[in-house]
């Protein structure tokens, strides 16, 4: 089993399901001498936290609504980080990506993040316990869970998912078209010339949407890297549009490109690699990255929240 991946979904009623599937799990990773990381809802984290007293310094706890905001962010940015930094010891996670405040707009990244992983961490010492909450999440959600993990847990019960399925065709039936952008969205065209210009209306309608000034500079940057790419890898140009709802500064590149790698953007880049890092950046900077690709049109859309 050492170097095989596990990949359950635990499923829980309450706070007493919630410790009971996810604390003994803990305990037994640091009793076997495992790495163990802890990244789940701020809410969450603090009962695991309290449940561990002492044995809480010998596990990283992440808040996964700060380090997972973005789901594209969470398996190069947390999970295989995390193994990165253990390379030869087998480790032991858990994950909660998918909480009651995850909203629709979310899900499909979150549902395709989870799919992903399976294809990601194939063959690596690792395992990664997901919890999913029965009570509060939409049932479409759970029954994704069972598509998207190899292995249930129900209480005791642990058994084989008979709903699982290829991580890379249930990941790639959440690559969704997206809406229309509103009427009153501002536009431009891409092209080498229109880079500059690019810059000055992300920065601009950033500061007028209330954008702290890092996360002005992430989002320019951001959207920067996107339309470098659209100029380097299309002969069409592309379009980018930018809007505001009440909650959310969006912009969104369309190109006539195509994303063929499903883990675009999930994967780092070994250094030595020339390139292949703009989407990586891009879900690095952003609270959320939905991407909709097919042959000869991609859109990207990028959400900061205000």
């Amino acid at each position: 089993m050492s170097g095989t991946f596990v990949h359950p979904a635990l499923f829980y009623a309450d706070r007493h399901e919630y410790l009971a599937g996810t604390v003994p799990f803990i305990r037994a990773g640091l009793a076997a001498g495992e790495p163990v990381m802890v990244a789940v809802p701020g809410g969450n984290l603090d009962h695991i936290r309290t449940a561990l007293g002492a044995d809480a310094g010998r596990v990283q706890l992440h808040d996964m609504s700060v380090a997972g905001r973005n789901p594209g962010r969470i398996i190069p940015g947390v999970l295989l980080a995390f193994a990165a930094a253990h390379l030869g010891k087998r480790v032991r996670i858990i994950g909660e990506p998918i909480w009651a405040g995850r909203s629709a707009i979310e899900y499909p990244a979150c549902a395709q993040h989870e799919a992903l992983i399976n294809a990601a961490f194939a063959g690596r010492p690792a395992t990664i316990l997901c919890p999913y909450d029965t009570t509060r999440l939409d049932r479409r959600w759970l029954d994704d869970a069972y598509r998207t993990h190899p292995v249930v847990q129900l209480g005791d019960e642990v058994r084989e998912s008979s709903q699982y399925a290829d991580p890379i065709a249930v990941a790639a039936g959440f690559n969704l078209p997206l809406p229309d952008p509103p009427d009153e969205a501002t536009t431009i065209s891409i092209d080498f010339h229109a880079l500059p210009a690019i810059r000055r209306v992300v920065t601009a309608e950033a500061i007028a949407a209330g954008l702290s000034p890092d996360r002005v500079s992430d989002l320019t940057l951001a959207v920067s890297e996107l339309a470098a790419n659209t100029v380097r890898h299309t002969g069409a140009g592309g379009t980018l549009a930018v809007w505001t709802d009440r909650t959310r500064l969006i912009c969104q590149l369309t190109d006539s490109g195509h994303i063929t790698n499903p883990l675009a953007g999930r994967i780092p880049v070994p250094p030595q690699q020339p390139g292949s890092r703009g989407l990586l950046l891009v879900n690095q900077l952003c609270d959320l990255v939905r991407v909709h690709t097919v042959p000869g049109a991609t859109t990207v859309r990028l959400h900061m929240h205000r």
